[in-house]
């Protein structure tokens, strides 16, 4: 009879538990239309883990919901989760998430390439499911006898800082100190490879991912402001997850290794005339003098001291980076801007969502961690506006690799190898940037909303699984829409945890 009872009792708790794991406001199937139009407006040619017939149950118990008045910020929310999840792929060692859809002759096992790979552990991190990253961080880091896939480090990366930013809403110390040694391994990799006798890292520009830029070449081994912005941002996170392995000497280690890649960048890439950082070449060891958007990647990192936060007057400058669709990859007043790379792989200028979503992410940086007058929380939206509106090819939403800055036309839009391209963020940027949610490593919960006063009267993110506890992230500017009351609410697990009258920073106990 006893044991009766408390099996009861147990049962209740996780009944108790399972209610509370719900969203809070938000219905599924309010948006279950989103995916039905996706489904029908392409011809499905290649299949990989999930179908789209499968692709709506497969959303529903994975991904955050978000609801705003604005109907583009909406769509393509889900229709980026709907694109990525066409990108994990069932192998023999476990999930794994593609790039390109179709098979590339310079990929590794199961057509697997690294250069975005920081990108979709930054994007993942926010399904419920951790299963399918997982895997594939276990197969690249260990899919090779034991040993990371022989193509890990054949493009520049920031995995490991994408990592321990997993960890921050994911909360799974298991897996992160499990991966540890692995990690370890792969950043002494890194310095054995690509460090300079100046400190400095160097890359070529096509493994930066970055091919025909102005500043560099496919041969030219010249130390960039985007692998120093990595090491920093790599150096850094190990220190962290050191210090949550309570192995103080060597955390203390790679915090010193951190301070010296900053030092070594601020002092060697930046260009005090044009108050920018800038490629530095490898041939009479000179600035390239040339601004490109890689110039932004430190603040990714929080990497810079405040005195440089001077280079981001460029950003909205429409005769250096601020084009109509979007922000360029290079200065456009350059004589040399979309000259040399055209319609192969061109970052001379044209715009690459990668490089945009790196940007996007340094900006919300700024603005949360910087005091500064250059940029405001309306040029962010500004920029994530035009961001949205650059998704979509012949009226339809639409990924894909780069597009033309004057017209918004994708440049490799009627290209199968295109479409559905996994190389960039946009729903964390929805969430840690726009919404606002700062994932922390502590039971803290910090909100702080770049979505500028006076632009949406409301909005609501919910079912966000964050530490093991549901988020529900509410603005209603009259109370009239939610009901929950005026104002900016955070939520846990059905419970306000704080609340703010306006639009500005608010922090609750988890």
């Amino acid at each position: 009879m006893k044991q009766g009872l408390i099996i009861l009792i147990l049962l209740q708790q996780v009944l108790f538990l399972q209610a509370q794991q719900k969203p809070l406001l938000l219905k599924a199937e309010q948006f279950r239309h989103y995916v039905d139009y996706f489904n029908k407006m392409e011809d499905e040619n290649i299949v990989q883990a999930i179908p789209n017939a499968r692709s709506w149950d497969w959303m529903k118990k994975n991904i955050p919901l978000f609801e705003c008045p604005q109907q583009n910020f909406e769509e393509l929310f889900y229709y980026r989760w709907w694109t990525l999840r066409k990108h994990i792929k069932k192998t023999e060692k476990g999930f794994v998430f593609t790039e390109f859809l179709v098979q590339r002759s310079y990929a590794d096992k199961y057509n697997l390439i690294s250069s975005g790979l920081g990108h979709h552990i930054y994007e993942s991190r926010w399904l419920h499911d951790k299963t399918y990253m997982d895997n594939n961080l276990h197969v690249w880091y260990r899919g090779n006898e034991g040993k990371p896939l022989k193509k890990l480090r054949f493009y520049s990366s920031w995995n490991i800082d994408a990592i321990w930013n997993r960890y921050l809403v994911n909360a799974d110390k298991p897996f992160l100190l499990n991966m540890l040694p692995d990690l370890k391994e792969d950043f002494q990799a890194w310095e054995q490879e690509k460090k300079g006798a100046n400190g400095l890292y160097w890359q070529y520009d096509v493994r930066d991912a970055m091919e025909e830029t102005i500043s560099g070449g496919r041969k030219e081994k010249n130390p960039r402001p985007s692998i120093n912005g990595y090491m920093f941002g790599n150096a850094s996170a190990l220190s962290s997850i050191l210090k949550l392995n309570s192995d103080t000497v060597a955390a203390a280690f790679y915090s010193r290794k951190a301070d010296s890649i900053k030092q070594n960048t601020q002092t060697g890439l930046w260009n005090p005339s044009h108050r920018f950082f800038e490629v530095r070449k490898e041939q009479g060891d000179t600035l390239s003098n040339v601004k490109e958007e890689i110039g932004f990647i430190p603040w990714y990192f929080n990497l810079p001291d405040s005195q440089y936060n001077l280079a981001w007057q460029s950003l909205m400058d429409a005769k250096t980076f601020c084009a109509p669709f979007g922000i360029t990859t290079a200065d456009r007043s350059h004589p040399q801007f979309r000259t040399h790379g055209c319609c192969k792989c061109e970052w001379d200028g044209a715009v690459w969502p990668f490089a945009t979503s790196q940007t996007l992410t340094a900006m919300a940086n700024l603005l949360n961690n910087y005091k500064q007058d250059f940029v405001t929380d309306s040029n962010y939206f500004s920029l994530f506006n035009t961001y949205v509106e650059s998704q979509y090819y012949r009226g339809r939403p639409y990924i894909g690799e780069y597009l033309d800055e004057k017209t918004g036309f994708w440049l490799k839009g009627d290209e199968e190898r295109s479409r559905y391209y996994n190389h960039s963020t946009f729903n964390d940027l929805i969430i840690t940037g726009l919404v606002g949610l700062r994932p922390r490593a502590d039971d803290i919960v910090e909100v702080q909303p770049l979505l500028p006063a006076g632009k949406w009267d409301w909005f609501c993110l919910d079912n966000i699984l964050y530490h093991g506890k549901i988020l529900t992230i509410v603005w209603d500017k009259t109370g009239l829409k939610y009901k929950k009351g005026k104002g900016l609410s955070v939520w846990v697990n059905g419970k306000k945890a704080g609340s703010a009258v306006e639009l500005t920073s608010i922090m609750g106990k988890l």
